[in-house]
């Protein structure tokens, strides 16, 4: 893999992690685009590489809001914690779907069959048309405060269901926050917090994948690249999204999501 080729799915990884397009879904179909497949032999190192990105540009975001909760950790365990201590109880409980799931669903033959480019085109396709639903249904007028533990969970499941490339841990989380009435940029903060344990165990799994793994000193520059690229990206993307959201839909996302399968399916059937 170049260096050009690092930074341009660096890149990608950190604008697709956060918003609501898919962030596999694009890898994949980046990599199928422009044949990168054969480069794939330290792909698991190169993802780990750009999933550190992402936490790292992740926790910068919301380093303030992090802090506040480690000090309120003792505050969690009494029988009305604050809203920081409670925000981790709802953390807690809304990570716990991705680690069954996880554990004891994905297997490594499922995420094979799953990460195609077809799937992750069906999956596009189906996560444009629930963007373009909860913006018709859903209320969107409260704060976090009307979150409780119920709807947490609902929005773990969603982000489990987001393991399946295409449909976005960030665009399923939102729109199921949106559903549950809460407003897309308060829903957008949540999920976003709530996506850091996950990124944490998924880069964690991988690492693990690669202990026998063998990698060159070559290598380390192209997963340098990924990764400062990846987390760069990743912090504006989140930066400007929570303000993007507090005043726009989610319909442009959708429409870009529908936009990408047709193209996908197109390069499908020509190939």
């Amino acid at each position: 893999m170049s260096l050009a080729a690092a930074a341009l799915l660096g890149v990608v990884q950190g604008l697709t992690e956060f918003l609501p397009v898919s962030s596999s879904a694009h890898l994949i179909l980046t990599r199928a685009f422009f044949g990168w497949d054969a480069d794939a032999a330290f792909g698991l190192a190169f993802d780990v590489a750009c999933h550190v990105g992402t936490l790292t540009a992740v926790v910068a975001y919301f380093w303030t809001d992090l802090l506040a909760m480690a000090r309120s950790i003792p505050e969690t365990f009494a029988a009305a914690p604050g809203p920081d201590g409670r925000r981790i109880r709802l953390i807690v409980i809304g990570t716990i779907p991705v680690v069954l799931v996880g554990a004891f669903v994905w297997s490594d033959a499922i995420a094979t069959a799953t990460r195609t480019p077809l799937v992750a085109a069906i999956a596009l396709i189906a996560g444009a048309g629930l963007l373009l639903a909860i913006e018709r249904i859903g209320g969107q007028g409260r704060g976090e405060d009307a979150l409780g533990p119920g709807g947490a969970f609902a929005i773990g499941v969603a982000q489990a269901a987001a393991l399946v490339p295409g449909v976005s841990r960030s665009g399923a989380t939102i729109a199921t926050g949106m559903a549950l009435g809460l407003r897309r940029e308060v829903a957008a903060r949540f999920t976003f917090l709530m996506s850091i344990p996950a990124i944490v165990a998924a880069a964690a799994k991988e690492s693990l994948e690669l202990r026998h793994v063998g990698l060159g000193s070559g290598d380390l520059a192209v997963f340098a690249v990924g990764m400062v690229t990846s987390g760069v990206v990743g912090y504006l993307a989140v930066k400007y999204l929570i303000r993007y959201l507090a005043t726009h839909r989610l319909d442009v996302f959708a429409w870009y999501r529908l936009a990408l399968a047709a193209v996908t399916l197109v390069w499908l059937a020509v190939r």
